[in-house]
Parts: C-alpha cells; structure tokens; sequence
C-alpha cells in the first residue's frame, strides 16, 4: 500500500470478515477491496499484505500528525544527509577536544584567519557535541522507532493471522499464478502435495481442498532486526555524553605527583618519566643536524584509587594502589575500561612548591617559612605573628581585555597568589599582597609596583626564597591521553544486531505458496520478497513430484522475472 490516505472505511467482505479502516485487501481471504487504488489488473502490494497502518488514520490528530511525520522514509533520509553535512562541517577545521591547552577565542582566528573566527564564532569548533548535531541525533532515533512500529505491527498481524483458504482474485493477481484444470480429486491432490513441500523446507497448513506452505517467514524481521541495532547504536553514542560514561581528555601529570584523574575516584603517579633520542647514526639523512627526534618515550605509571577522604579538600585523600604500567605509545595502562595512553611530553621543569619567609624589609628579621604548593595551597599560614589568608590563586596569570586578573590555563606556568596578611603593625582590616614565586614573573608582572599600590608607603613586609632547597620542581610533566568509554559495548552490541538483520534479510527470502483446488480447476499463487527466479524453479519442481508438468514461464503473471 503506498497511499498515505485511508483508501476504504469500515468494510464486510463477501467471506464476511469485517476489515478495519485503511485496509485495501480482506485480511481473512485477501479480496481486493478497492478496485480505484489497486487497479481492476496488475499484480497485487504485498508489503504488509494490506494491513493498514497507523500513520493513514482519517483525520489525524496532534499526536497522529507528529507520529506522521517521523514515520515517513523520506523523512529520515533527510535527517540522515542533514546529519551527514553536519558531520562535514566538523571536519573543516580540528575541532577543539583533540588539542591540549589552547585557549580556543584567539587560536582559530590565529591559526587560520577569518575563516576560523567565524567557524568557532558558529559554534562548530566543537560540532559533535552541539545541541543541533545531537537533536538530529535524537531525531533519527525517533525516526527509527516510529518506522519500525508503524510497519512491523502491520506485517506481524498480517503473518500471524494468515487464513489458509484464500480468495481467487487474490491468487491470480500474484506474481507467480497458475490456473490449469485438474481432474483428480481436490483434497486427495492437495494432501499429495503436502511431503514434497516439506522436503524442500516449507511449514504446510491444509483447509480441505485449500493449502498454505510457508518457509523462511524470519526473513521479513531483518530490516527491523537491523532498526533494533541502529537504535542500540545510537543510544550508545547519545549515552556517551553522559557524566561517568565517557571521558576523553589530555592531561599533565608531573613527576612524582599523584594527580586526580577528574570525575573519578582514581588517582595517576608519574613515578618516572623518561625519553631516549636517536643518535646522529641512528638518524635518517634527510633529519640529520636539523631535528631531534625521540625513539622512545615512557611513563613509569602507578595508578591509586581513593578510599576514604575523597571529597573533602581539608584531609589528605586515602589512596590504594590497584595497578602499575609502564606506558609507551601504543602501550597503554588499562583497569577496568579505564585507559590512559602516552600522548606528549615536556622536559620543562615546572614548579610545584615554594617555602618562603615572611621578612620585615625593615629590620630584614624573618618570621618563619612555611609550605605554599601550587595547585592545591591551603588557605591559611601562620609566619610568627602575621597570618596570611589566601583569597585568590592563579595558576597561569595574565589580564583580560578589561584589565583585571585572571588564570589563562589550569597549569602553573606563571602563578601568582594575593594575600591578606593580619598582624602587628598592619592596618586592622590587614594588608593585600601580591605573591609570585618565580623571579621571571616577579620581574614581568611588576611584583614590586603592584604591592606599593595595595599597600600604600607604609609596607614593609615581603615573602622571600632565601635558598634553593626550599624550591620544588617536576623534572618533567607526561601528558597523558585518558579514556573511558563503558557505552563502547552497547555500540558494539548494536553493530552485531545490525549485522545479524543483515544475514537475515541477504540470506533468506520469505516465500509463501497458496493452492485451492474448486470445480475441477487448481489455482496457485506464489509470493516472496525477492529471487523470483529461483522461488519459480523450486514450484515447478514440486509440482512435478505430483506429475504436473509446467514450465517456469507458464507461473509468470506478467510481472517480468524481476
């Protein structure tokens, strides 16, 4: 049935079953009911064996309508192309999770002019994760769905309510017919027929002079085996961006430091980094003298879980060691879907913590040192009488357009920390101080200048280094790539379903043979989904078994041998 409109109301066929709207065959006997849309000649629509569907309702309402709109192929072939240049254009230019500490406002326009400004300025610097791209997502999903029902309901009443007795016009205007007169006995002749349809696969029902064989009836599930499979599918990739289920980030794990690898209970050790380089020997000519290159590079990693102080800033975390690896590229540490790969390396040193003394310029008395780290300070320090409270910390500082301070990345390439320090001889509300540990930043940021202006003339107080055993650096920072995919496996739970419609729907055809025997006349009609030539050959065969002799081409009702 191809009309989207109800083709007939309420109608009582002649073998007086009483077929539903939208129904254009008798679903008892499979009469014609509608000459105007079936056509008086011509073979007959078998897709649902005429079964009506929900979305050719009569005046259809809201729900109707919506249901309607989503139940049509054409429909979802427009969602799919819409989604498939959609996908085009994240591929125009990288798109922002596969770099690392970038600041991604000015890199595209840096990086590629006017083109890239207006690519990130729309958004599509992180297209697949959009909400337009995943709304198409969610559509095609429903799309699938709503087909799906709108279809296979139909065809699983149609099949599993097949009547075996079924009406002339409808055996005539098969694809495959035959009508020749016979003069045997009609149930004896059909019950002949019953074991040769049998050696050749086919399930037989009988009604006195009438037969039904059916075989592969599975086959006709495979497109909507294959539905099954792209909705799994596609409710894995949308369950992907669900917290906990996916993660896929660069990070930097400096030397000897336990970092918290973010929205887990897991924390990764850098014990050891290491990298070897080529030798000029070892170096192929066209690089020689002109690159160094690395021939291996490996973080010795432990990975901990949290057991107890989890969450709380003030304690120290309680960590468990679950498992260690040495990882290389393409050698990853792996534990529980949880995998962390060897991405990029940097042999800068960089700071971890600093011990300086609270010093009165005046009178160059010190007041005690004290621990300050940089990622994760605490937020007050006692140095003899003076108290210092932290109130902001940056780890990269700079300023933004407005002048004001602010951190350009969470790592600490140049970090800083504003103080308030309370005490003797300060103002009661205390004094700002503007911290940075290294002496190149203290120099670039005006250190100095910037606590005259909090403090006034009257400042005397500074925080100093005053020796190199108080400074610790990470020799090397690993930046490592860590992934966790637990909706990998429904994808591929999706893809195998998907590939089992396949072999249901390539491997097999569903084909039916109807026969009644009436008036000395056999009237045979035939029908399966697609190798008509071989579904002719294997009727003639059989009914050779019985001693009636036909050609392939007598079984042709004119619908070619397509």
């Amino acid at each position: 049935m191809t009309s989207k409109e109800p083709l007939v109301s309420n109608t009582k066929c002649e073998c007086g079953h009483q077929n539903p709207v939208g129904t254009v065959l008798c679903e008892a006997c499979g009469k014609p009911l509608d000459e105007k849309e079936l056509g008086a000649e011509g073979n007959l629509e078998m897709r649902y064996d005429g079964v009506a569907r929900r979305s050719q309702r009569v005046n259809p309402g809201l729900i109707d309508r919506v249901w309607n709109f989503f139940s049509s192929v054409k429909i979802a072939i427009y969602l799919i192309v819409l989604t498939l240049l959609g996908s085009m254009l994240g591929t125009i230019f990288p798109q922002e999770s596969t770099f690392l500490n970038i600041d991604a406002s000015t890199y595209y326009k840096e990086t590629y002019g006017r083109a890239g400004n207006i690519y990130y300025k729309l958004g599509l610097s992180h297209t697949y994760e959009s909400w337009w791209f995943v709304t198409l997502l969610v559509m095609i999903g429903a799309s699938l769905v709503i087909c799906s029902l709108d279809r296979v309901l139909p065809l699983y009443k149609a099949l599993t309510r097949q009547k075996v007795r079924k009406h002339r016009q409808f055996l005539t205007r098969q694809k495959a017919v035959l009508v020749t007169p016979l003069s045997a006995e009609p149930e004896a002749w059909v019950t002949g027929l019953i074991e040769p349809l049998k050696k050749k696969g086919y399930r037989v029902k009988t009604d006195g002079s009438a037969l039904l064989a059916e075989k592969h009836r599975f086959s006709r599930w495979g497109p909507y085996v294959i539905h099954i499979g792209l909705i799994i599918f596609l409710l894995a990739v949308l369950a992907r961006g669900l917290p906990g289920l996916n993660m896929d980030q660069h990070l930097a794990f400096q030397q000897g430091e336990a970092t918290r690898i973010p929205d887990t209970t897991y924390y990764l050790k850098n014990e050891q980094f290491t990298v070897e380089f080529y030798s000029d020997e070892e170096m192929p000519e066209e690089f020689r003298g002109k690159k160094v290159l690395p021939k291996l590079y490996e973080t010795k990693a432990v990975l901990y879980e949290c057991t107890a102080d989890c969450t709380d800033p003030s304690k120290e975390p309680q960590l468990s060691e679950v498992t260690s690896h040495d990882i290389r590229v393409n050698s990853p540490l792996s534990y529980k879907g949880l995998k962390a790969y060897q991405f990029d390396y940097d042999l800068t040193p960089v700071l971890r913590s600093v011990q300086p003394v609270l010093v009165n310029t005046a009178t160059g008395e010190g007041y005690g040192k004290f621990r300050l780290d940089m990622k994760n300070p605490e937020r007050t320090f006692q140095s003899g009488p003076y108290t210092l409270s932290l109130k902001e910390k940056y780890m990269d500082f700079g300023l933004n357009d407005e002048g004001r301070p602010v951190s350009k990345s969470p790592y600490p390439n140049a970090p800083a920390f504003l103080f308030l320090i309370t005490g003797p001889g300060l103002p009661e509300e205390g004094q700002q101080y503007f911290y940075f540990p290294k002496q190149v930043d203290k120099e670039q940021f005006q250190q100095q200048e910037i606590n005259d202006r909090l403090g006034g003339s009257g400042r005397f107080l500074e925080l100093e280094v005053q020796d190199m055993s108080d400074v610790d650096f990470a020799a090397s920072t690993s930046y490592l790539n860590i992934r966790i995919d637990r909706a990998m496996p429904f994808v591929w739970v999706g893809a195998g379903i998907v590939m089992l419609g396949l072999i249901l729907g390539f491997y097999w055809q569903h084909r039916r043979i109807w026969l009644r025997v009436e008036d000395g006349e056999l009237v045979l009609g035939g029908h399966t989904n697609k190798n008509w030539f071989g579904f002719r050959r294997e009727i003639v065969a059989i009914l050779h078994k019985v001693d009636l002799i036909v050609d392939e081409k007598s079984l042709d009702n004119g619908g070619g041998l397509a």
